[in-house]
């Protein structure tokens, strides 16, 4: 722990006398209490620089609007944590180390499209999308082969899937316990965010009370068995991508995650339990201070809302611990090299907004796959912020500026309105008026509208981004791509062939017996019967079929 750094003040950036403030007082003795990273707290100039400025609540003190620890970057900087998935699971395993030893602190997994639909890489329906935005894994040797001499017990992990995240997950878990890792020493995210599917990116495989079972029965299982894992990163990103307001994006997020509340209290779990496991996962866009009050009501709203509607008591429940990732959707085709200026302003916000960890977009992602020069300058962007701009020394650096205060009491208004709406409409459940939500239209369509004002502003030349309809000229870059093989496809099917011919038939008869006959209990707990079936060596398709015979399949109502 390193020397503290003398104050200008008394450590709250005030000079008037504290004795009385017990929010202060609380706060001094947590902060007092912190191990703090070993780096001179100073300007540039050598100007000693105080923890937090301004009054209570402090950081770490609900509604946690100021940040969620009481020391926040001073004690440990946000995970950069690098997305990062193409081809097969081997090329990606490369790819893994080289961010591993280029200073990335967590992975963050990006599976191919036939994956995230819970189709195997031989389905008519992967044809020609194999491998090809991210990598694909039917079966657990490919969970082998991704993760390969990468201590899971020393690495956080992150997954984006959804429909088919509880067999990803099982894969997982099983890689780490053949590997010597006990489940419960596992540390990271499976986003498990089945309701914006409907909402927003569409990868679902079943209708949404069955995948709200499936969801449910992995936040029990990680509730008893992993707790070291959050089995649920409710996402705004893919509702914002979309084309949301900000306020659309913290509304819509904040009540999916209300819903997975409701859900799982319905299901008899403990909110103190399993409401410290529940994390979320942000876009940060291109408009600063919108974000920075975003991702500040985000923390005030969920604290709030935990403890008063749904009576969480310990504060770590009430915690709103978020990763962002920088707006994909903003980033052009045109002047690509720019989109390095966009994602540095966007990661700066995050910071500035007090994210747990971030993820930074690579300068060529809006025309390809990242190279791994583009991506390593994603990170070394992070790292920039990080280290040389100063703003981890202050927790909620720009709070208390009434420009700040005021949009992010803005940013919860209008959420507040959008819950009132959804409340309504599930007759005072939060997690009935999102099914209404999702069977009425009303989240597509929502999306929908606000992407269309927003289209119209940039084609009328009211909103200008840069490159695309102002200061276009200098767009003769042709930057270098990755580009994914076809041969990929061919290996990837030829692999999977092998692994089908050499495994037990009858072992995987079985299991795949056992997730049907659990999936028709609604008292059955869904995830060891599919950590089972992915050791025989299962696909990722098969067990999907296993549930459907049972859960059926969804198709999006057309809305008129």
């Amino acid at each position: 722990m390193t020397d503290r750094p003398a104050d200008t003040t008394d450590g709250a950036g005030s000079s008037h006398d504290r004795e009385g403030d017990e929010a202060y007082q609380a706060w001094r003795e947590a902060y007092d209490g912190a191990k703090l990273r070993d780096v001179p707290f100073e300007t540039m100039s050598g100007v000693p620089v105080d923890p937090v400025y301004g009054d209570g609540p402090y950081p770490g003190q609900y509604p946690f609007t100021r940040g969620v620890h009481a020391s926040m970057y001073r004690s440990r900087l946000w995970t950069m944590r690098m997305f990062a998935g193409f081809g097969t699971a081997e090329d990606t395993n490369g790819r893994f180390k080289e961010l591993l030893a280029a200073g990335g602190t967590g992975l963050s997994t990006a599976f191919d499209m036939p994956t995230l639909m819970g189709r195997d890489s031989d389905s008519p329906w992967a044809l020609g999308e194999v491998g090809r935005a991210g990598v694909a894994v039917d079966t657990l040797a490919d969970m082998e082969d991704l993760f390969a001499d990468i201590p899971l017990d020393e690495v956080s992990t992150s997954m984006t899937i959804n429909g088919p995240a509880a067999t990803v997950m099982a894969m997982y878990v099983a890689v780490a316990e053949a590997n010597g890792v006990e489940r419960g020493k596992l540390n990271g995210t499976i986003q498990n965010d089945i309701l914006k599917e409907y909402q927003a990116q569409k990868e679902y495989i079943y209708p949404p009370r069955p995948s709200m079972r499936i969801v449910t029965d992995m936040v029990k299982f990680t509730t008893a068995e992993m707790p070291r894992w959050n089995p649920i990163s409710i996402s705004g990103y893919h509702i914002r991508e979309a084309g949301s307001t900000a306020a659309e994006e913290l509304a819509f997020t904040l009540a999916n995650g209300f819903a997975y509340v409701e859900a799982a209290l319905a299901a008899g779990e403990d909110i103190n339990d399993f409401g410290k496991r529940l994390s979320f996962f942000f876009n940060s866009h291109s408009d600063f201070f919108e974000e920075i009050g975003k991702f500040r009501a985000a923390r005030r709203i969920w604290a709030r809302w935990m403890k008063e509607r749904y009576g969480a008591t310990e504060e770590r429940a009430m915690l709103c611990r978020f990763h962002t990732q920088t707006a994909g959707v903003s980033l052009t085709a045109q002047q690509p090299e720019i989109n390095i200026a966009r994602v540095a302003t966007q990661a700066l916000a995050a910071a500035l907004g007090g994210t747990q960890s971030l993820h930074t977009d690579s300068f060529d992602e809006a025309l390809a796959l990242p190279t791994d020069k583009a991506a390593r300058i994603a990170l070394r962007t992070q790292q920039i912020v990080a280290h040389e701009t100063g703003v981890t020394n202050v927790a909620d650096p720009l709070g208390g500026a009434p420009f700040v205060e005021w949009m992010t009491d803005e940013m919860e208004r209008q959420a507040e309105e959008i819950f009132a709406h959804l409340d309504n409409l599930g007759n005072g459940s939060i997690l009935e008026g999102v099914y209404a939500g999702i069977e009425n239209g009303y989240f597509v369509g929502e999306i929908a509208d606000s992407a269309y004002r927003f289209e119209r502003e940039v084609n009328a030349g009211n909103r200008i981004i840069v490159g695309v309809n102002d200061f276009t000229e200098g767009d003769d870059s042709n930057p270098n791509l990755l580009r994914i093989d076809g041969a990929v496809e061919e290996y990837q099917r030829k692999r999977l062939d092998t692994v089908k011919r050499d495994r037990n038939q009858a072992a995987v008869d079985d299991a795949l017996a056992r997730v049907t006959a659990d999936a028709e209990d609604p008292n059955v707990n869904l995830m060891p019967s599919i950590i089972d079936a992915v050791r025989t060596y299962a696909t990722e398709e098969e067990i999907a079929m296993a549930m459907e015979k049972v859960f059926g399949t969804y198709v999006e109502k057309a809305i008129v």
